[in-house]
């Protein structure tokens, strides 16, 4: 069960934090799609990317109808260029609490496989 912002604490429509910036025990979350298009919404540090996808999913954006997807599995969050496992929390990630911090969207089956690190390229 995702512990998400209670929503007397949460802006439904636009998915900001009501506490106000900087003072917010919540994460603001801004989502890219590989379109461009973007969103924000608000999480508490304890919801873990799985959760994260799950509720963007069951909340899809009207203006993201055109790049809808078929289920919450494949959405993927990529934060500093690297996908995040589903396990991983905000707090984990050790993400500012009321401010916002951006990462990417993206349906994707599988997450890659880790680099080796003894591999050199030539």
């Amino acid at each position: 069960m995702s512990s998400r912002i209670p929503s007397d604490k949460v802006d439904s429509m636009m998915g900001f934090c009501s506490s106000g910036e900087g003072t917010s025990d919540c994460v603001n979350l801004r989502l890219i799609l590989v379109s461009g298009k973007t969103k924000e919404f608000a999480f508490s540090p304890n919801d873990s990317a799985a959760e994260i996808a799950q509720h963007v999913f069951d909340n899809w954006p009207q203006e993201w109808s055109d790049e809808a997807v078929s289920k919450a599995e494949i959405l993927r969050l990529i934060y500093q260029g690297r996908f995040l496992h589903g396990n991983v929390t905000l707090g984990a990630l050790q993400l500012p609490l009321g401010k916002t911090t951006v990462m990417h969207l993206v349906p994707r089956e599988n997450l890659p496989e880790p680099n080796s690190q003894g591999e050199l390229c030539h």
